[in-house]
């Protein structure tokens, strides 16, 4: 990926030479100037940055100022800055590292150090971007079922504590949807485990073309799935678990699952539209109708309220 420096100073002539010595090493692929504060974060708000240089005492806006408002953007906070400053007392320094940079360079300043303090920072940010991602992708590894790619349980049971808690203050609806694959055992004793895995994938992909894109659909283990709908009523919970239960029916496999066809048994509850107290009581109801629908012979939506002749398998 292309780097690119940020060099903010009233000086043209020194923004030059900062240039001149920064690119005979090749540091960087695109390099920015601004005359002052107000310009650089301008700036900042259309290029991507990797480091900035920059001055301290400066028109309109300083570097002091303009530390401040880099430290009040969460997208600006990673980006290090070095200060420059033509007076080297130990207080400005102090100050100036206190707010959030990275290092200060004392003007006139040598080439030979400029550039070793820019190699540091850049390597420093190098290294701190390569952690930040590992520590993304592990974050994203422990809340995602290995095999489906849809979040796991861990993580929707926090997930649904917040929404919950969320609802009761704004006084709004939630509905929740636990669904399983008829027969399940059947596929794995006829086509063997790795094909039956290929179903899951398919269902979660079916789960996850149909949700809106703030439903929320996780394994919550083995054929088992559960989809929360923030904002959702009972009814229309209803209608998202009909629409589920039906694509799911027409859903056409790859050899060699040419031939089967699957269904899937759903339990559906609400929130305030049930007693319920709790994500665990939201939790029971759904699972509750879950064996309701079951009980009245699969492929069906089953709550605990009655919902008239829509509580059964449309043909």
């Amino acid at each position: 990926m292309a780097e690119a420096i940020l060099i903010i100073d009233d000086s043209a002539t020194v923004r030059k030479k900062i240039i001149e010595t920064l690119r005979v090493s090749n540091l960087f692929d695109r390099y920015l100037e601004a005359e002052d504060g107000i310009e650089g974060f301008k700036i900042l708000g259309n290029f991507r940055v990797d480091l900035i240089l920059c001055d301290l005492e400066m028109p309109r806006m300083d570097g002091f100022k303009f530390l401040s408002l880099c430290n009040s953007q969460e997208n600006l906070k990673n980006i290090p800055i070095i200060l420059l400053s033509a007076h080297g007392q130990d207080e400005m320094k102090i100050r100036g590292l206190e707010q959030g940079a990275v290092d200060f360079v004392t003007k006139p300043f040598t080439a030979g150090e400029l550039l070793a303090r820019v190699k540091i920072q850049q390597k420093i940010k190098r290294l701190q971007d390569e952690l930040r991602r590992s520590n993304e992708q592990l974050k994203e590894l422990s809340n995602t079922d290995f095999l489906t790619g849809l979040y796991n349980r861990r993580f929707i049971m926090e997930v649904l504590e917040l929404e919950f808690q969320r609802m009761r203050r704004k006084k709004g609806y939630l509905s929740l949807i636990i669904l399983d694959i008829d027969h399940f055992k059947r596929v794995n004793d006829i086509y063997g485990h790795p094909q039956g895995d290929q179903v899951l994938i398919s269902l979660a992909e079916i789960l996850q073309a149909d949700l809106r894109p703030y439903d929320i659909a996780a394994r919550f283990g083995g054929e088992e799935f559960i989809v929360l709908l923030p904002e959702t009523r009972l009814a229309q919970g209803f209608e998202t678990a009909e629409r589920l239960r039906k694509k799911v029916a027409a859903a056409k496999f790859s050899p060699p699952l040419e031939n089967l066809a699957i269904t899937i048994s759903l339990g559906l509850a609400s929130s305030p539209e049930m007693p319920i107290d709790s994500i665990h009581d939201l939790i029971k109801e759904a699972d509750d109708a879950l064996y309701r629908a079951k009980e009245n012979g699969r492929n069906r939506v089953g709550t605990m309220i009655d919902m008239g002749p829509k509580d059964i398998a449309s043909s």
